[in-house]
């Protein structure tokens, strides 16, 4: 084979590409099977080997090649086979080293979805699935649905464990306690708390589980849910033994849940020794407040002070104001400086320094009445100690917080005075208290005072939505409703929350009839707000001002709905609905407003008529005889109380409460007529009695008449005798007889009473009563009043 061996010129080195398609024949397997060397070692090497022998992979297997060049001398090893440099490329196939030219790929070999294993990886995907459903399910607020989806993956994965120990399989632990975690939270969070012990406990107990020890902290959580606070705290502690030291911030959180277990079971001794563990080694707020309550509730005013000092010490860590000042006065970084200031980041910064100040705040009001002799000087401490500390900011609101507790007791002259030590602090301040101020002024009616502390505080700063509202509230209260709007409609415009600018508003506008522009500012309260009783009042009364009962009707229900008890909500509903003819609801309506507020004197006659119109007389008593109890001296309501027992046939308590009229008012004409009436009925001696009584009375009428009438008439004369004899007038005994012409020359009047027949027709305070119903029954024949009257001569005729 050697004389086929072929070798480039010399000549041709610089042709870099000669001897391309020149190949070795050497690689030439065209000829193997002729070749008796590579026949023998194929037999003796790879023709001997076992079939079916496993291969480490990455191991090579290294075996002698025994190959021959034509004369048997041995070939040399190669690792590789033929690069494509073959006989059959000089035959006119086109070179193709990657194999581009083959086809298509074979497709891959299906899977077997009938196989164990394929079923239980999509069963296991199926799990996982349900978990994430579940979890995203809680995150959106449907507990029911995370609960079912939970339950679901929990069933699931248990036919997932059976399905592996029949094919012996290693089990999945991972996904088993995510499966059980996750059921338990949900548990707990749809309030099953017996169930998620359950789930819990199968957790911790399970020893393959090795982070499940620190699981006793939700269980403790769900103990101290069921104010079960002994066996909170025991796994409290459980918990806090299992968790390592280097978890620092868990153990921090467990050490405060067993604190606030111990104060929820009032020992307070316990707590403090963990609330102090956990301020001399991480200290926080919330641990820091927790602790000057528990001080609080022993009432060890030193400690107080001292664990004050502690609180106001923890860093706020929020650098607000610095963060979001531009280095230069470039816009672009002013345009993201704004952008940035309301992303998530900025917001929590706010809520967290809001927090801190809460906290402070609290524990200043809550500790400055005992830590010191007086009030006043407890607050002051706690000023001081703010202003050493990095909250400096939040000494000021604790001087007008002190102001408003003045303002508590009663002191308004206290308040006052610490309200007017901010006149001379930065504009801010000042603002601040001059709108207190103001409000303070314009509650005790002094609107001079209110609108001069206004001024200065829309002036101070004109950016406060509350020193516009109160500008606005002392021009209201002198009638001009236009200017009023104007400063509310700018405090809506530096602050579209402000919902006191906007209801005052509505209110204005009111005022000023524009009854559209109300309502659309009571609808805007009413998306803000919602449930305002106030705001469902003003908009049910604009309805009724526009004459929609029914609208009005129905913000009144709503309004019930959030103030069930109201009388004058209710007693609104019921003449609204008698309006509309509908008297079984305004009946319902006014029964509730008498049982809630039963002296309501109109919910009382209108109840009192409803029960005469239908006839039950009896029923209306008790609500006469409860207006007679409320207004005593009005006869009005004890004739009513009469005139029922008369109605409904009990004619000796009619007379009886007659006479008791009569004797509290002997000169009511009508309980008189009543009385000559019913004893004339009933045959009684006493009517002679009250016939007399009932002419000394008219008479005494008739003279009062007459004496109104003629003072009347003199004094129309004498002004006009006045006005014609102007300033000259006339001597006294001249004035005198003008007098005396001024009174009638004779006493008819008197003479003719006497002679007059006596009137004893009454007119029934309830009404005329109402006819009989109208039967088939035959009509009696009708009997002549005259039939035993014997005719005197002088009607007989001629």
């Amino acid at each position: 084979m050697m004389q086929n061996v072929h070798l480039a010129p010399d000549a041709d080195e610089d042709d870099l590409y000669s001897g391309y398609n020149d190949y070795n024949p050497t690689f030439d397997t065209e000829d193997l099977e002729n070749d008796v060397a590579f026949q023998q070692a194929a037999r003796t090497s790879h023709g001997r080997r076992p079939s079916g022998t496993a291969k480490i992979p990455g191991t090579p297997t290294l075996r002698p090649l025994a190959t021959g060049f034509g004369d048997g001398v041995a070939r040399p090893m190669t690792a590789v086979r033929a690069a494509g440099y073959t006989r059959a490329a000089m035959r006119g196939s086109p070179f193709d080293p990657l194999g581009q030219g083959r086809g298509p790929i074979s497709p891959l070999e299906a899977k077997n979805a009938d196989s164990a294993e394929e079923k239980i990886r999509q069963l296991e995907k199926k799990v996982n699935e349900l978990v994430e459903e579940s979890c995203i399910a809680n995150s959106c607020g449907d507990l029911k649905l995370a609960l079912e989806k939970a339950r679901e993956a929990g069933r699931k994965e248990r036919v997932l464990v059976r399905q592996r120990e029949q094919i012996a399989s290693p089990e999945n632990l991972d996904l088993t306690y995510s499966v059980l975690l996750n059921l338990a939270c949900q548990y707990a969070a749809n309030g099953m708390y017996a169930e998620a012990l359950n789930s819990y406990q199968v957790i911790v107990k399970n020893k393959l589980f090795t982070s499940g020890g620190r699981l006793k902290v939700n269980m403790g959580n769900i103990y101290l849910k069921q104010r079960n606070y002994s066996k909170a705290v025991k796994f409290y502690r459980m918990a806090l033994d299992q968790i390592p030291s280097v978890h620092k911030e868990m153990r921090i959180k467990i050490m405060e849940n067993i604190g606030v277990a111990f104060i929820k079971t009032g020992q307070y001794t316990d707590a403090i020794s963990s609330f102090e563990l956990i301020m001399s080694t991480s200290p926080n707020l919330k641990t820091g407040f927790n602790l000057i309550l528990c001080y609080f509730a022993i009432g060890n005013c030193e400690q107080m002070k001292k664990a004050f000092q502690k609180l106001i010490a923890v860093p706020c860590e929020v650098n607000y104001d610095d963060k979001y000042i531009s280095p230069n006065g470039d816009p672009h970084t002013n345009l993201l400086i704004e952008a940035i200031k309301n992303d998530s980041l900025g917001q929590m910064e706010r809520e967290r320094k809001s927090m801190a100040e809460e906290y402070i705040m609290t524990a200043a009001k809550l500790i400055a009445p005992v830590i010191e002799t007086s009030f006043a000087v407890g607050y002051d401490w706690c000023v001081e100690a703010v202003k050493t500390s990095q909250y400096v900011e939040l000494a000021n609101d604790l001087e007008i917080n002190k102001a408003t507790t003045y303002l508590r007791q009663q002191d308004f002259k206290q308040a006052l005075e610490t309200l007017k030590m901010f006149e001379q602090k930065d504009s801010h301040v000042k603002s601040a208290a001059a709108t207190n101020l103001s409000f303070l002024y314009y509650l005790e009616n002094e609107l001079a005072q209110a609108a001069n502390y206004a001024d200065l505080a829309v002036i101070s700063d004109r950016y406060n939505p509350a020193a516009l509202t109160n500008k606005g509230n002392t021009i209201f209260a002198k009638g001009d409703y236009e200017k009023a709007a104007e400063f509310y409609k700018e405090a809506l415009g530096n602050d579209s929350s402000c919902t006191e600018a906007l209801y005052n508003l509505g209110l204005t506008y009111k005022k000023l009839n524009r009854i559209d522009e109300a309502l659309d500012c009571f609808l805007k309260l009413h998306a803000i707000l919602g449930n305002s009783a106030q705001v469902l009042h003003q908009i049910a009364n604009i309805y009724e001002i526009m004459g929609d009962p029914n609208q009005a009707i129905e913000w009144l229900l709503q309004l019930i709905s959030v103030v069930p008890t109201d009388p004058h909500v209710l007693s609104k509903l019921g003449k609204l609905y008698d309006n509309e003819g509908d008297k079984s609801q305004a009946f319902h309506y006014y029964c509730e407003s008498y049982r809630y507020f039963p002296s309501n004197i109109e919910v009382i006659e209108w109840l009192g008529a409803y029960y005469i119109d239908t006839q039950f007389c009896e029923k209306a008593i008790e609500y006469f005889e409860r207006a007679a109890l409320i207004l005593p001296t009005q006869e009005k309501w004890h004739l009513m109380v009469a005139s029922c027992y008369r109605r409904s046939g009990n004619y000796q308590k009619a007379l009886e409460k007659y006479k008791v009229i009569h004797r509290k008012f002997p000169e009511n004409i009508e309980c008189l007529r009543f009385l000559v009436h019913l004893c004339t009925d009933m045959g009684m001696k006493e009517v002679q009695e009250y016939t007399t009584k009932l002419k000394k009375v008219e008479k005494l009428k008739e003279v009062r008449e007459q004496r109104i009438k003629s003072g009347r008439d003199s004094s129309a004369r004498s002004r006009r005798e006045g006005n014609a004899s102007g300033d000259s007038g006339g001597t006294k005994g001249e004035r005198l007889n003008a007098r005396l012409k001024a009174f009638p020359e004779t006493s008819e009047p008197y003479e003719s009473s006497i002679c007059k027949e006596i009137d004893v027709s009454y007119i029934d305070p309830l009404g005329p009563q109402a006819e009989r119903p109208k039967t088939a029954a035959r009509k009696r024949a009708e009997e002549d009043d005259f039939a035993d009257e014997e005719l005197g001569e002088d009607m007989l005729p001629e």
